[in-house]
């Protein structure tokens, strides 16, 4: 029986996202469970020949082998094609996972790419190294520049890839304008949305063929999974998942439960996180200490508009530049107590990095400068912590600089 076996099935149309993070996924297994079990299996019994012929020919089938699906993927699927607003959604390993995938599924050798000056360092590298390599042309534009990817677009274009905010900067991309621009050349456009989550932010509204995350940032919320999501058509999907099982890019049962977990209070979060990194900003405007700060929730961010446009909030991550240089950056952030000095971000506790410092390590001086990544760049993102807390830790650690 479902979790509600003596009603109808719930009209999803027209509901909040308070209530589809908590229903959408009433009845997509038939358990009667309250809390959704943990499916803790790699592979499912058929209960004859004809059943099993039934299961292994069946696409996404979520009760044949983990690698193809899992009840408790389901559940995640079906929240996020909600709060996306797509016809269905895939769950991998990682948000890279979903990312490689994605983009391997689509093109081919002979094809060409559009992507970004400002990506995630390992989608850069995708582009920057793993295309090409694999015989597929790629061209990098500038995002904020509309023209750029105009002029980019080639008779083989397939793909466009854009981020959005973009990581680490914070520049965005004006996401209905690429897809005006893509639309007539039949070319798909990807959208990471990571960044803004679908709390603040839906690409396919705006004509997006696949909207991807990381899940391990604002989806699960709690810093201990590792995850992606594919969001799209259900055409699109089916494409996606046949290179998605030959890479194997599993999202294990447990972190598939931890993410179900995350995403039942998600828009409560959103909105903490929002109000707080908002306040957090406008705060460090006013820092002599603080030499620029980049929030595009701020007047002063050169994209506000195109930001009150496409976004209904504005997110976790600010970044800003300490007066002076590389040592300056150094001392502030380790003199910080709340914030972890730790990667990821979106999650219920603030973290901080030096963002030159973590990129050095993978990324050239080159590419660390078509990023736009100076040596006095802080990356923060803004927990759920009360904000007069947040504020005082900061102030204190900026007296050291």
């Amino acid at each position: 029986m479902s979790k509600r076996d003596n009603h109808e099935e719930l009209n999803l149309e027209g509901l909040r996202n308070e209530t589809l993070v908590v229903h959408a996924d009433d009845w997509v297994t038939n358990d009667g469970a309250v809390a959704p079990p943990i499916y803790y299996t790699a592979t499912f019994r058929a209960h004859n020949s004809s059943e099993f012929a039934e299961m292994a020919g069946t696409p996404r089938h979520p009760r044949y082998y983990t690698r193809y699906g899992n009840p408790v993927h389901e559940r995640v699927k079906k929240i996020m094609a909600e709060l996306e607003g797509t016809e269905t959604a895939l769950v991998t390993g990682s948000g890279m996972g979903a990312i490689a995938t994605t983009i391997l599924a689509l093109v081919s050798a002979g094809d060409h790419v559009i992507a970004q000056t400002r990506h995630y360092m390992s989608t850069a590298k995708i582009m920057d190294e793993m295309l090409p390599r694999f015989g597929v042309e790629v061209t990098i534009v500038e995002q904020a520049d509309i023209n750029a990817f105009a002029e980019a677009i080639r008779p083989n274009t397939k793909l466009i890839m854009v981020e959005t905010p973009a990581n680490p900067t914070l520049v965005l991309t004006d996401l209905a304008a690429v897809v005006e621009l893509a639309r007539p050349h039949g070319i798909i456009v990807v959208a990471d949305n990571t960044f803004a989550s679908p709390i603040n932010q839906r690409p396919h509204d705006l004509g997006v063929d696949v909207v991807i995350h990381s899940a391990t940032k604002y989806l699960g919320g709690h810093h201990d999974l590792t995850a992606g999501v594919i969001c799209t058509s259900e055409e699109l999907a089916e494409r996606i998942w046949h290179t998605h099982i030959s890479i194997g890019s599993v999202l294990s049962p447990m972190d598939a439960w931890l993410l179900l977990r995350g995403l039942r209070t998600l828009p409560m979060r959103i909105e903490r996180i929002n109000a707080n990194a908002l306040a957090l900003a406008e705060f460090l405007e006013k820092q002599p200490q603080v030499e620029r700060v980049y929030y595009p929730g701020l007047p002063s961010h050169p994209q506000h508009e195109l930001a009150k446009r496409q976004m209904r909030g504005f997110g976790a991550v600010i970044a800003f530049a300490i007066k002076g240089g590389y040592e300056e950056t150094q001392r502030f952030v380790s003199a910080l107590k709340l914030p972890p000095n730790a990667v990821s971000l979106g999650g219920i506790d603030s973290l901080v990095v030096h963002t030159a410092a973590m990129w050095e390590g993978v990324m050239t001086e080159e590419q660390m400068r078509t990023a736009g990544i100076p040596s006095n760049f802080v990356r923060f993102s803004v927990g759920i912590e009360h904000i007069d807390d947040l504020k005082a830790d900061v102030l204190q650690a900026l007296q050291v600089v």
